[in-house]
C-alpha cells in the first residue's frame, strides 16, 4: 500500500501532505455479508494536488468522494438498471437519493471519457422526449448504426441542440452524412448551420402523424357544427309537462341530430386506423360518415392516400404520388389539409430522403419509450444529472460489472 499513499483520487498523481491535522481514518460501507453490515476503516490524510487543490488521499477500494466501496456502488448501479429505484435502495439499505449518486460514480468509472461516443458518427437521429409533467423535456441524439445515445441534455430547442453540435470537432461534423428528425424547425436550422452537406430525413411516421392531426382537426370542426343542430332544435321545441304527442316528432329529430353528433365525436379511433384493421363496428361508423359527411370522409381518404404513398419504396414513384396527393389536398376545400399540403411541400426533400436512404426514426422513438420506462421505474428523478447518467448507462452497450464475476466477453475469450 505504500505505493498507493498520497495519490490524488482524480488524477492519480503523487502529491505532498497538506497538513497533519487532517490525518485520521476513512470509513467506507461495503457489501453486506449475509445480513451483517460491513464497514472498511483505513488511515488516510489530506494532500495538496496542484490541479485539484486540497483533497483527501485516494484509497484503492472506493471512488472519490464516496462513502461506499466500488463493489457497493457497482452493485447498486446494476440493480438500478433492472429494478425500480425504491427496490434497489431498500435491498442495499441506503437512501432513495443515494442510488442516483452510486449510478453517476459507476458510470464515470465504466466510461470516463463519454466524448468518445461522438467519434465516427455517420447516421444520427435527433428528438426530444418529456420526462416530467409541466413541459419538462430532454433532447437526445442517437447513433443509428450502434443504436446508442451519444448525447443527452435537459431542455429542448435550438439553443440546446447547438450545445451538442459545438462539442463536435470539424472532423466529427464532416463524418455525419444523414440526420433524421420529426421535421421540427429548430432541428432543421441546426443541421443546416453545422452540417450543411449532410442529408436531412423526416420519418414517414411523423408525416402520417401530421395527417392524423389535420384529420382530427376536421373531425372536431365537423362535430362542433353537428352539435349546433340539436341545440337549436331543443331551443325551438322545448319539452312541456306531460310530453304531448304533438312534440314527439320534434323530440325524435333532436335525438337523431344528437346521435349523429355523437357518432362523429366517437369516430376518432375509427378514422385513425387503417381500413384493413377496422373492426366491424368501426367499419359501419366509417360507412355512416361516408354517407352523411362528405368533408370528413374526404379528409379520411386524404390521410389514407398519404399513408399508402409513404409505404412505397421507389423514391421516383413516391414523388409522383406525392405530387398527385398535393394537388388533391390543395383543391380539397379543407383548410387543415391545405395547411398540411404547405408543410409537406416545405419538407419535400427530407421526406424523399427518408425513402431514398431507408432511414426511420423508429430506433429513437423506441429509445424515448425506454427513457420513459427509466423514469417510471425510478418514480421520477429529483436530480436531472442522475437521470441523464441513468439514460447513458441503460441506452447504450455498457455493461455494469458485478464484483467477483467475469464479464461475458472475458468468459467467451
Amino acid at each position: 500500500m505504500a505505493w498507493y499513499q498520497n495519490r490524488c483520487p482524480y488524477c492519480g498523481n503523487h502529491c505532498p501532505d497538506y497538513d497533519t491535522v487532517g490525518k485520521g481514518s476513512n470509513t467506507c460501507r461495503g457489501l453486506d455479508f449475509g445480513g451483517i453490515l460491513i464497514e472498511i476503516e483505513a488511515p488516510t490524510n489530506r494532500i495538496s494536488c496542484p490541479e485539484h487543490g486540497v483533497v483527501t488521499a485516494n484509497v484503492p477500494w472506493s471512488y472519490p468522494g464516496s462513502g461506499f466501496t466500488r463493489d457497493f456502488d457497482l452493485t447498486t448501479a446494476w440493480l438500478a438498471t433492472y429494478l425500480p429505484r425504491s427496490t434497489g435502495s431498500s435491498y442495499m439499505r441506503i437512501n432513495w437519493a443515494t442510488v442516483g449518486k452510486c449510478i453517476s460514480r459507476s458510470l464515470n468509472d465504466i466510461e470516463p471519457e463519454r466524448s468518445r461516443r461522438l467519434n465516427g458518427l455517420v447516421n444520427i437521429g435527433i428528438d426530444e422526449t418529456s420526462y416530467k409533467k409541466g413541459h419538462k423535456y430532454i433532447t437526445v441524439v442517437l447513433n443509428h448504426d450502434t443504436n446508442t445515445i451519444v448525447w443527452a441534455s435537459e431542455g429542448h430547442g435550438k439553443s440546446v441542440l447547438q450545445r451538442s453540435y459545438r462539442q463536435l470537432t470539424q472532423k466529427q461534423l464532416a463524418s455525419i452524412k444523414v440526420v433524421t428528425g420529426d421535421g421540427a424547425r429548430w432541428i432543421t436550422e441546426c443541421v443546416n448551420e453545422f452540417t450543411p452537406d449532410c442529408e436531412g430525413c423526416v420519418d414517414p411516421f411523423h408525416v402520417v402523424e401530421w395527417a392524423m392531426q389535420s384529420l382530427d382537426e376536421v373531425r372536431r370542426e365537423v362535430w362542433r357544427e353537428a352539435y349546433v343542430e340539436p341545440q337549436q332544435l331543443s331551443s325551438e321545441n322545448p319539452r312541456k309537462p306531460g310530453r304531448p304527442k304533438q312534440n314527439d316528432k320534434a323530440l325524435a329529430k333532436v335525438k337523431a341530430a344528437r346521435a349523429k353528433a355523437e357518432e362523429i365525436k366517437n369516430s376518432v379511433y375509427a378514422l385513425g386506423k387503417a381500413p384493413e384493421n377496422l373492426t366491424e363496428k368501426q367499419q359501419l361508423r366509417i360507412q355512416l360518415i361516408a354517407s352523411t359527411n362528405k368533408r370528413l370522409f374526404r379528409g379520411f381518404k386524404l390521410k389514407e392516400k398519404l399513408r399508402l404513398t409513404l409505404k412505397i419504396q421507389d423514391p421516383e414513384e413516391v414523388e409522383r404520388e406525392r405530387a398527385a396527393w398535393c394537388w388533391w389536398a390543395s383543391h380539397s376545400r379543407i383548410q387543415a389539409f391545405k395547411d398540411l399540403y404547405q408543410k409537406i411541400k416545405r419538407h419535400k426533400r427530407h421526406i424523399l430522403n427518408a425513402i431514398r436512404y431507408g432511414m426511420r426514426n423508429a430506433r429513437i422513438e423506441a429509445t424515448n419509450n425506454k427513457i420513459k420506462l427509466i423514469v417510471r421505474k425510478a418514480y421520477g428523478f429529483r436530480n436531472i444529472q442522475n437521470m441523464l447518467d441513468m439514460v447513458y448507462l441503460v441506452c447504450s452497450d455498457l455493461k455494469v460489472p458485478l464484483p467477483n464475476r467475469k464479464s461475458k466477453v472475458a468468459k467467451s475469450a
